[in-house]
């Protein structure tokens, strides 16, 4: 009987990738920046680029899926985040919600990894989609520390939308949070490789 073999799991090249995450952002900063522009009210372009962010995050999603026939856990939970809470803005033409979205999706993920950690699971690489090969004790350190990264994010975030204005809070969405999350992920390089699994653990 003949086994047939499992094919290996696609994923997206680094730059690919990128450009899916953070093409929404970017089209969202745009539609906020210039709706003025397009005789938009100054009160509205919020809403307007709520639209544009929803439609161009349901269009990453369609993309990325497309082209590795899955789609990761993190994306596809904030995009699900952005179509439901940017719906309840549109709808109710309450901006509330598209801003405490990124307290949700954080907050929902630090809880998700330090909880799995409390029941002795280490999530971060279902989570984060990872390719790394680490050893048990690594993967509970990284997941841990990106555990209190997403809340610390979360908090960061109300206090932002909660004292600054709407312009304000978009940039530091756009330009705030992502080089925060860059230099975090840097700034874990030693953990990486200290706890690399080497072919000889396996």
């Amino acid at each position: 009987m003949q086994i047939e073999s499992v094919p290996p799991r696609r994923h997206l090249a680094p730059l690919p990738k990128l450009a899916l995450e953070l093409g929404p952002l970017v089209i969202f900063f745009l539609g906020n920046a210039y709706a003025e522009r397009f005789g938009v009210d100054p009160d509205q372009k919020l809403f307007v680029a709520t639209g544009v962010f929803i439609v161009a995050t349901v269009v990453a999603l369609a993309v990325h899926f497309a082209l590795v026939r899955r789609l990761p856990i993190m994306p596809m939970v904030s995009g699900v985040v952005v179509v439901v809470f940017g719906g309840l803005t549109l709808y109710l033409q309450d901006k509330t919600f598209i801003m405490v979205k990124p307290t949700i999706v954080n907050t929902l993920f630090g809880l998700v990894l330090l909880g799995g950690l409390a029941f002795g699971k280490s999530l971060l690489s279902v989570v984060l989609d990872s390719v790394f090969s680490l050893t048990d004790e690594g993967w509970r350190k990284l997941t841990f520390r990106w555990g209190l990264f997403f809340l610390a994010l979360a908090v960061l975030n109300e206090a932002v939308w909660r004292t600054q204005s709407e312009d304000f809070w978009v940039n530091f969405k756009v330009f705030g949070i992502m080089p925060l999350t860059v230099v975090f992920a840097l700034a874990q390089t030693p953990l990486l490789t200290r706890y690399e699994r080497r072919k000889s653990d396996v």
